[in-house]
């Protein structure tokens, strides 16, 4: 974490860093290795509740912040929060209950950081950031924000076309988290079933598209981590499409992008923006022209 914060907003090598087979390795660690125990260094100031309180709860803003203006425009604003936390994590003394909170808070802000260079192009960086970050969900004992970050580093590999690795990746987030809540892991199960559906793998894909949409189903009686929220009816209804595009199952994707479009909130510009060129390819696919562009004017 030390050598990734301040560093890696830095890079601007567009390639990723792990060689073939290095994303599998760390997916087969993450599965394996049990977490260290947490000692305190005691070097500075004393880390209370009330701090690790007021970190906690910066992290929705950062996320919010994101959603509206995009990775590029708060790259460096990630950073310099993340080299806080490793700042105060190196200086500080701190409980073992409270440390694992802040090795948390630092995992979740090294999984934006990560995700903020991914959305710019750094892909570099992004691999630097969640490698750190995924380290610090190990520390804090968090499986379910280490699947997360998993998820990711599925996604980045997948559109770098290293499929095999993304596959390794999205299986692995959801063995180390089977204990997460519905929510969660309806979301890891879409991100696996959109992996089998680029490698053409039909039946892998349907049968982890009916584990989503049963974990989904009780995803609203449970308490959900704050950065899974975001994956509403909405977005799941969207990432399910995304599966059937794939597959170039046309009349499917439209009818889940519709669902999404319909229920999505007004604030998620982007994300409607973008699932409205999905539905123009899906309808595109089905021969209507003149629908298509209508959805793009």
């Amino acid at each position: 974490m030390d050598e990734t914060a301040g560093s890696a907003v830095l890079d601007r090598r567009g390639f990723l860093v792990l060689g073939v087979g290095g994303a599998a390795v760390l997916a087969d660690q993450w599965l394996s290795i049990d977490p260290p125990q947490l000692a305190s260094v005691l070097r500075g100031g004393h880390i209370d509740a009330e701090l690790v309180t007021c970190l906690e709860q910066r992290l929705p803003a950062l996320r919010q912040m994101d959603a509206v203006l995009g990775g590029g425009h708060i790259r460096n604003l990630v950073d310099a929060e993340l080299r806080l936390v490793t700042d105060l994590l190196i200086k500080g003394a701190y409980t073992e209950h409270l440390g694992q909170r802040v090795f948390s808070v630092a995992a979740e802000l090294g999984r934006i950081a990560g995700w903020t260079s991914f959305d710019s192009g750094y892909h570099a960086a992004a691999e630097r950031y969640w490698i750190a970050a995924l380290r610090a969900a190990h520390t804090a004992n968090d499986r379910a924000a280490g699947a997360n970050i998993l998820k990711c580093m599925s996604l980045q590999r997948m559109d770098n076309d290293r499929t095999d690795e993304a596959l390794s990746l999205a299986q692995a987030a959801r063995e180390g988290a089977k204990s997460a809540p519905a929510r969660v892991l309806a979301m890891l199960a879409v991100r696996q079933a959109r992996t089998h559906a680029v490698r053409d793998e039909v039946r892998d894909c349907e049968r982890l598209l009916s584990v989503a949409e049963r974990n989904m189903g009780r995803a609203d009686d449970e308490v959900t981590p704050g950065w899974a929220s975001y994956f509403d009816r909405a977005e799941y209804c969207a990432q399910v499409a995304g599966s059937y595009l794939a597959l170039e199952q046309h009349k499917a994707a439209d009818y889940w992008l519709a669902q999404s479009l319909a229920v999505q909130s007004i604030e998620c510009r982007r994300d409607r923006a973008t699932y409205l060129i999905w539905r123009a390819d899906s309808v595109l696919g089905l021969g209507d022209v003149e629908h298509a562009c209508e959805l793009v004017s």
